[in-house]
């Protein structure tokens, strides 16, 4: 039996997967938390073999959060969970350690078929996404988003674009100002802007794009 922990702040993902897996012969839910923290404490004192996270999580965000998972818990796998498009946070997140990317728009199917996966020692992304990373690779069309910018600099990306200041970023990173600054630049520099202004709005046009 698969031990799944859901981290996930929205209540209807959690009682949904739950009750998605109740049934089931393989899965079994053993656990859903809100928080960074939380996630930390039940991995912490429980078995569990695949973690399904969402990245907007409270107190820290995922992708911080999966790279200390990764470092202290070498063994149990990451799903991350998501609103957001794979085109912008698939590859980075998966940089950082993760075993695979949802977005929430998925069939129940899907996400069963993603657990056994990763489970299984395997890498789930969608099979469009496969398929355009490696159109990408040869060259066939301009290199996307997601191929330019570093997990770090999504990761700054992402915390800029939900109205984070410069010090809240380096607090909820781990970094000083001056290095949060300095992704800042790169990033202006990455996509074609001269402002923060714009910067957010960029971002935001390539999660709808």
């Amino acid at each position: 039996m698969i031990k799944v922990l859901v981290a996930d702040h929205h209540p209807i993902i959690r009682t949904g997967l739950k009750m998605l897996f109740d049934s089931s012969k393989d899965i079994q839910v053993v656990g859903s938390v809100t928080t960074g923290k939380e996630l930390f404490d039940f991995v912490g004192n429980h078995d569990v073999d695949v973690v399904l996270s969402e990245i907007d999580l409270p107190e820290l965000n995922g992708i911080t959060a999966l790279r200390t998972l990764k470092k202290e818990y070498s063994d149990v796998k990451v799903i991350m969970f998501s609103i957001h498009p794979e085109e912008i946070y698939a590859v980075s997140t998966i940089k950082a350690g993760a075993s695979g990317y949802l977005t929430k728009t998925v069939s129940t199917q899907t996400i069963k078929d993603a657990i056994l996966k990763v489970y299984n020692g395997g890498i789930y992304i969608s099979n469009n996404l496969a398929q355009r990373l490696a159109f990408d690779e040869r060259g066939n069309k301009p290199s996307k988003l997601y191929k330019k910018l570093s997990t770090r600099e999504v990761e700054v990306l992402k915390l800029l674009s939900s109205g984070r200041r410069n010090k809240e970023i380096a607090l909820e990173l781990d970094i000083n100002e001056k290095t949060v600054s300095t992704y800042k630049a790169r990033l202006m520099k990455k996509l074609n802007v001269t402002n923060l202004v714009d910067l957010v709005n960029q971002a935001r046009h390539l999660e709808l794009g």
